[in-house]
């Protein structure tokens, strides 16, 4: 019905009375209360005074496909090891490997890295699926080994490598880096173990990356060489998952892939989520190549964390229209609110890593949440439901 001038006017002269008597109801009886806002408060976590490493190994690298491999071999540096030798396929990589790391001999062979017996460890970032394969023999040569994440691209992988950790007892490990190689997941770990937000019952992990075609090799869109979306990126996912929930056992409850802005590359997946359950908590999975141009960053990577006492909510790598950088982490829990800046945060996976070397223990990641994360992600390939793009 048509609002006239007059009724116009009584409905205004009404609400104007109803906002008036709004604001001499007290607060407890108008929505209790729901609104107040405590003023948050902000934590520079700084820098622990460090000692030396104290163990110290040798060690090279096979495989330098993925600029991951600069990390991995950082991290190791940093916790104590010296690295050796390097054998890649393609002397192109070797260029810029050899830029950062002039030191480093290049090898002739695969075989010359392996027949060193002075070499307690090799990393990998080799093609995806080369990486397991190259695991075993790096285990049966009576080394251990570091790969970049996906460590293992197919469930019969799985298996052999399982069986090679069994009969050399040697360490298989997968740099999962969205934990292990950063601050602010670091500190969150810290912060749970401390009893921050009481029990956690669930994660939700977001990783939007983004994509460039013209910067990716082949192999990169090809599943049956990168493992596919699920199995790649969701590995990293899949291990907080476990280690934020301090699970043992998981199972994957549900999981999909798709093709939405792709189409050069058809068999490729550009998206894909997934559910995961443990006896105590549940996971939600995102990840994508969707990240727009105009994001100052490669990904608006987020990791929420609900515990029974509060939450904690990371914001890794940029905080959007907020704080510069990134190592965002935001705390809520019957306490206070706190930001806290996490970008001082020590990373211990490669002195923990460098010392389970040494000692053969498992301090740094246990292989039992090594291959409970990647098989996860594995499955969660697997029985993928495909949407149409």
């Amino acid at each position: 019905m048509p609002t006239t001038r007059r009724s116009f006017f009584t409905k205004s002269v009404a609400s104007v009375a109803g906002i008036a008597a709004g604001a001499i109801i007290p607060a407890e009886l108008y929505g209790y209360d729901l609104h107040r806002t405590n003023r948050w408060e902000e934590i520079i976590v700084k820098p622990e005074a460090r000692p030396q490493p104290k163990e110290a190994i040798r060690f090279s690298v096979i495989g330098i496909n993925h600029d991951h491999i600069y990390g991995m071999v950082n991290a190791l540096i940093k916790g104590g090891g010296e690295l050796v030798m390097v054998y890649a396929k393609e002397p192109e990589l070797l260029k810029n490997f050899t830029r950062s790391f002039p030191k480093v001999q290049i090898a002739r062979s695969e075989e010359e890295v392996l027949e060193d017996q002075t070499i307690s460890l090799v990393a990998s970032s080799a093609i995806p699926v080369e990486r397991a394969p190259l695991g075993i023999r790096v285990m049966k040569a009576g080394k251990d080994f570091m790969a970049d994440k996906p460590g293992i691209v197919t469930l019969e992988q799985f298996r052999k490598v399982k069986k090679g950790r069994q009969e050399t007892s040697r360490i298989y490990s997968i740099m999962y880096s969205e934990r292990l190689g950063n601050p602010a997941a670091v500190y969150a770990g810290e912060l749970i173990r401390s009893g921050a937000i009481g029990k956690v019952v669930q994660t939700i992990g977001l990783g939007p990356h983004r994509m460039r075609p013209q910067t990716r090799p082949d192999w990169f869109f090809d599943p049956a060489q990168a493992g596919g979306i699920l199995c790649d990126i969701g590995s990293h996912q899949c291990d907080q998952f476990l280690f934020y929930t301090g699970s043992q056992t998981a199972e994957v409850t549900g999981s999909q892939t798709g093709n939405f802005n792709t189409p050069d590359y058809p068999g490729y997946q550009d998206f894909g989520d997934m559910n995961v359950r443990s006896p105590h908590a549940t996971g939600y999975i995102r990840i994508d190549w969707f990240t727009p141009d105009g994001l100052a960053t490669w990904g608006d990577g987020r990791t929420f964390i609900l515990g029974t006492e509060g939450y904690i909510e990371l914001r890794k790598y940029i905080d959007i229209a907020g704080r510069e950088g990134g190592n965002h982490l935001f705390l809520v829990n019957g306490k206070k609110t706190r930001y806290f800046n996490c970008s001082e945060v020590y990373m211990p996976y490669g002195e923990q890593l460098v010392s389970d070397v040494v000692n053969r223990t498992e301090t740094a990641m246990t292989q039992d949440h090594c291959f409970l994360a990647t098989e996860l992600a594995l499955r969660a390939q697997k029985i993928a439901h495909t949407l149409n793009g």
